[in-house]
């Protein structure tokens, strides 16, 4: 921003888009004009300072949204629904603009009206609560469970919505997602099949699928019993029994971790293996699960834990990250404790980049090693744990959740080098194959 009589319409154009596409957007304003008066224009000559009670006619107002075609509107929901009635096996593909524009309601009750299965992306973990009869689990393509990715790979209909097409969400899928068999919609572009149809927004075409004479399927039971034989089975059991003295791997970290998600925690996972492992967890709630999964930007977990418990101090973060990670923006817990907020964060110490050493090793994935535990003593507040054993992680997690559940933890689990979750290893047995 540069120039005081167009500033006022500009920060509107560019605050109106964020509205409009639910993405970031950047307001560059040089130091030196901090301070300038800006104007609003009346007329082709006439301009008006703007006061510091900032007149009515200058507040934000959002830009006219695209107008809805309704020609192509009942066109593409006539071609939908025909698609799906008559389709064997659909499945619905829920992504990240589901949440980003508050429609999970409307897709719930698409699910109740057809009995369709859904799947989540990377992205857009917790979109529908983990718990919900119909939910499969997360497609993950090459990394993904077996079962999740056979009911999407298999699919005669696949309905996405408001799923981003990413590497990191289909990219490295082993079977690409096929046009004559998909429903793609986002808030930029609606396809079926290989038909294109301008101008139907995302919203009014989910409240379209409502309305439509879509048939109900009949195999609760059956969907049911896939998930519980399958996708993350193991990882829903209640019974825990740490080993006393046994070496922890990533493996156990997970799957006490997962007995720790209650509807009054969110879990925060920063990239690599804090991520991978992290998508098995089940997350209770909507939205309950926050990552870095579209730009894969190390260092974004323990700064994220500050936004995400200033907005909702009812939800206690968990905080996974890796040493790496934590390396480049974990002092953040300064911030962490002058606010006197309380997630605990695991950090995965293996002594570097974990998620590289698999693909290509060397001594370019080595970190010096810190006393993660001891970063307490600096900041005078919040409570830390060395684990390296399965009964250490046990006492520290009891440890967090009660005696100290009103300060900051933080536990550094001392992991083998190469140790990995299944995730991870089926992730970069494909993708070390491509480095060679």
């Amino acid at each position: 921003l540069n120039n005081p009589t167009t500033a006022a319409k500009d920060i509107n154009r560019v605050l109106s888009s964020a509205i409009r596409n639910k993405r970031p957007v950047y307001i560059e304003l040089p130091r030196d004009v901090v301070s300038v008066p800006i104007y609003i224009q009346q007329s082709s000559t006439d301009f008006k300072t703007v006061s510091q009670s900032y007149p009515e006619s200058t507040k934000l107002v959002e830009e006219r949204e695209y107008g809805i075609d309704m020609h192509s509107m009942h066109e593409a929901l006539s071609e939908a629904t025909t698609m799906i009635n008559s389709s064997k096996k659909p499945i619905i593909i829920a992504g990240v603009e589901i949440h980003r524009f508050g429609l999970q309601g409307i897709l719930l009750q698409l699910i109740d009206k057809t009995n369709i299965p859904v799947v989540a992306t990377v992205l857009s973990k917790s979109v529908v609560s983990e718990d919900h009869p119909y939910y499969l689990g997360v497609y993950e393509g090459a990394m993904g469970y077996e079962s999740v990715r056979k009911h999407v790979e298999s699919s005669d209909c696949l309905i996405l919505l408001g799923a981003l097409m990413t590497d990191i969400n289909f990219g490295i899928s082993p079977t690409p997602i096929e046009q004559s068999r998909s429903i793609y919609v986002t808030s930029e572009k609606l396809s079926i099949k290989y038909h294109i149809f301008e101008n139907v927004p995302l919203q009014e075409f989910l409240n379209g699928l409502i309305e439509a004479p879509l048939k109900k399927r009949e195999f609760v039971m059956s969907i049911q019993k896939r998930r519980n034989n399958s996708y993350n089975a193991q990882d829903r059991e209640r019974c825990f029994l740490p080993v006393k003295n046994k070496k922890i791997t990533v493996k156990h970290l997970f799957k006490r971790l997962n007995l720790s998600i209650t509807n009054n925690t969110i879990v925060i996972a920063d990239v690599g293996d804090s991520l991978f492992g992290a998508l098995d967890l089940t997350i209770h709630g909507q939205t309950e699960f926050l990552s870095p999964a579209y730009y894969l930007s190390m260092g974004f977990a323990v700064p994220a834990a500050i936004g995400a418990q200033l907005a909702n101090p009812k939800l206690r973060p968990i905080v996974i990250v890796g040493d790496g990670a934590f390396q480049m923006t974990g002092m953040e817990l300064s911030t962490i404790a002058r606010f006197k907020l309380n997630p605990i964060v695991v950090v995965l110490n293996n002594g570097g980049y974990g998620t590289e050493r698999p693909m290509l090793d060397g001594q370019f994935n080595d970190i010096l090693p810190w006393n993660y535990s001891r970063i307490t003593e600096i900041l005078r507040r919040g409570k830390g744990f060395v684990i390296e054993t399965e009964d250490q992680l046990e006492k520290a997690i009891s440890a967090a959740e009660n005696i100290y559940s009103r300060e900051f933890c933080i536990l550094d689990v001392r992991l083998d080098t190469y140790d990995g979750s299944p995730a991870l290893q089926r992730l970069t047995e494909v993708l070390g194959k491509k480095v060679q």
